[in-house]
């Protein structure tokens, strides 16, 4: 078949499938992330996330994770939410869950996909693919940009003048050779609001993301008790912050999520901080059973409870700090007792 054609065919399979867009681009189109990679590393911005520098060698060059690859298939995923999750930050009794981890895991979700493009792709080129969302040391938003799907913008997230910034990203690696797509231009021009809404200050400039005092990372990849300067900016965090994708204008042309997979469930639409205070290992891997916050773990996620309720200033959640200020886990005990310090300098809510 006529490259095009497959090409063409491709992306109508794509959509099909239930992706918004999808783009080609060469397995070596991104040359300068090795250079910003290991300028991050060298700063020590990754923190605790070891595996970046482990895997520096494959993040930084795509074409050395597969050589034989000649393609690399770029797919965007919408999940945009019904509402501003800003307005979610209002009520300090209740937790505060990123978008993307409030409804089915979307490793798994994304992953169905790719697989059926993947094996369509197999089935019309007899060729060979591989294909990653998350899992593997690919460097997702440099190739998305160069593919087209959009830009990296200030934040250090793709964005899109079609898909605002609310979207996940899949790759295809093929040994098919299709026709590469042109690569997105920067588009955020004097727009610094990402950068300002941090509550961490985690932007030491544009375009450049310290990982050690991103909220994100805090709550999902930091270990062991977060630095107590750090905490109150937490708010009633405790899973992720979509502070600056939510303020975004670019996200006026947000497309709709199409699968309902992705809604928010009883279990992380804002539940209460006093509920969730007093799950055990068990009753936390039951009630975040298929979710990304499964993988974080009961006790890291408690202790990030232990932080908002620290943040809360509601005093009547003292009898629960004080019951997570006896648990077991060194830094969940830890944060029982910083939310106690926190709720003694108020008084009692009348």
């Amino acid at each position: 078949m006529d490259a095009d054609a497959l090409k063409a065919r491709l992306v109508a399979e794509a959509v099909d499938a239930g992706f918004a867009e999808a783009r080609i681009c060469r397995p070596d189109a991104v040359p300068e992330v090795a250079k910003r990679l290991a300028a991050f590393l060298a700063e020590g911005r990754h923190g605790q996330m070891g595996w970046l520098a482990e895997r520096a060698h494959w993040r930084g060059d795509p074409s050395a994770l597969w050589p034989e690859a000649r393609s690399v298939v770029m797919l965007a995923e919408p999940y945009t939410p019904d509402h501003d999750p800003l307005e979610d930050l209002a009520a300090t009794d209740r937790g505060v869950i990123s978008v993307y981890a409030q409804g089915r895991d979307y490793h798994d979700v994304v992953k169905k996909r790719l697989k059926r493009v993947a094996r369509w792709l197999v089935a019309e080129a007899g060729c060979e693919v591989k294909v990653f969302v998350d899992t593997a040391p690919v460097p997702e938003k440099a190739l998305g940009q160069a593919a087209g799907l959009g830009w990296q913008g200030k934040h250090t997230n793709l964005l899109s003048r079609r898909l605002g910034n609310w979207f996940f990203l899949g790759a295809i690696f093929t040994t098919a050779d299709l026709p590469p797509d042109p690569p997105e231009d920067e588009h955020c021009g004097t727009c610094r609001k990402c950068l300002d809404i941090c509550p961490t200050d985690a932007f030491p400039a544009p375009f450049q993301l310290d990982a050690r005092r991103c909220i994100s990372y805090l709550t999902i990849e930091h270990e062991g008790p977060v630095d107590p300067a750090l905490r109150p900016g937490l708010g009633n965090r405790i899973y992720g912050c979509d502070d600056c994708l939510a303020v975004c204008p670019w996200n006026k042309f947000a497309v709709a999520g199409r699968d309902a997979r992705y809604a928010a469930r009883a279990e992380t639409d804002l539940p209460p901080l006093a509920e969730l205070a007093r799950l055990d290992d068990a009753a936390f891997r039951a009630r975040f059973s298929g979710s990304p916050i499964k993988r974080s773990g009961r006790n890291r996620f408690v202790r990030n409870v232990g932080y908002a309720i620290g943040n809360s200033g509601d005093p009547s959640l003292r009898p629960v700090a004080e019951a997570l200020a006896r648990d077991a886990d060194p830094a969940v005990a830890d944060a029982g007792q910083w939310a106690l310090s926190r709720l003694a300098a108020f008084g009692p809510r009348w």
